[in-house]
């Protein structure tokens, strides 16, 4: 069969006459389609129903939050766009490079689930904490004037990382894509309730000792700018995600046993528990030695490309 998409979002088959029937309506006993679809949709139609929203709300009659199992407010958002470092690491030094990548839509995990790590040959597996932007509208070539009005809200994320994978020192998209290693929680909090996102505080604790402590303040290109420049790259679409980048000082290992804390303020915290069949273990604590090759990569940076905006 020829299976196609046309017109104003129809659905068909094209037939051995070369006609196209429609199966829309065949389709309509299955949406949404899944779980993944939920929050697209709330968000592309909140404003219409906010109200209806908050009234069931006031009237009250909800499950108390602890007789509740809360998941990753994401599902399966048609892009993980993730920075590439984009902070200061607590120096004063100039914009880097902008860089980007994709992370796999199918690597979430949330709220009290398990981060599988897999047997793939990593020199070490990293907690990297994050603010994520959840996109609230379709988005393209924002200005970083408007591209605050393109956010529906902010969640926690672990950028669980597997370095030493690939061809190059830089863990992206095959170092971070494993089931489990996106991490988000515990749930989309709407900008009115944040304020300024880039005055956050955020932690990491593993067992109880913490290890990343750092503040949205030093993000060395703000959310605004993200924005504007990812959008001019490609379309952003309602329920997207925009991870921010971490300062890796504090980073740490995640290793069989640990249960790892990500919070920011303002929005909330989530635990991941990590399981290793093979047992693998690193020394506990902070990674001094990644600590002090990012800072020194901080203070010997690579300027920012010729026509970039500083």
């Amino acid at each position: 069969m020829r299976i196609a998409m046309y017109d104003d979002d129809r659905i068909g088959v094209v037939a051995a006459d070369d006609t196209v029937v429609e199966l829309n309506d065949l389709l309509e006993q299955y949406r949404p389609l899944g779980p993944e679809d939920l929050l697209p949709d709330l968000i592309t139609h909140f404003a219409e129903l906010k109200s209806d929203i908050e009234s069931r709300t006031d009237a009250g009659g909800g499950k108390p939050l602890s007789d509740v199992q809360l998941h990753s407010p994401l599902k399966r958002p048609s892009k993980i766009v993730c920075l590439v470092g984009n902070y200061r690491e607590g120096t004063d030094r100039p914009k880097q490079i902008l860089d980007i990548f994709f992370k796999s839509p199918e690597s979430i995990s949330g709220d009290g689930d398990t981060v599988i790590l897999p047997p793939h040959k990593a020199s070490i597996f990293h907690h990297e904490a994050e603010i994520a932007v959840v996109i609230g509208k379709e988005s393209k070539d924002l200005s970083q004037a408007n591209a605050m009005d393109a956010i529906f809200g902010y969640t926690v994320y672990n950028d669980v990382s597997a370095r030493g994978l690939g061809e190059t020192s830089v863990s992206s998209f095959l170092g971070k894509s494993f089931d489990t290693f996106g991490g988000f929680g515990p749930w989309i909090m709407t900008p009115d309730e944040i304020g300024d996102p880039h005055d956050l505080h955020v932690t990491v604790e593993v067992g109880g000792e913490l290890r990343q402590d750092y503040r949205t303040s030093d993000m060395e290109r703000q959310i605004p700018e993200l924005l504007a420049y990812i959008s001019s790259v490609t379309p952003l679409h309602p329920g997207d995600v925009i991870c921010c980048g971490t300062n890796h000082q504090g980073l740490g290992a995640m290793q069989d046993g640990d249960t790892v804390v990500t919070a920011i303020d303002k929005i909330g915290k989530f635990a991941l528990h990590v399981k290793d069949s093979e047992a693998r273990s690193w020394q506990r604590g902070v990674d001094e030695a990644m600590a002090a090759r990012v800072r020194e990569s901080a203070q010997n940076p690579a300027p920012a490309q010729a026509g970039e905006s500083s």
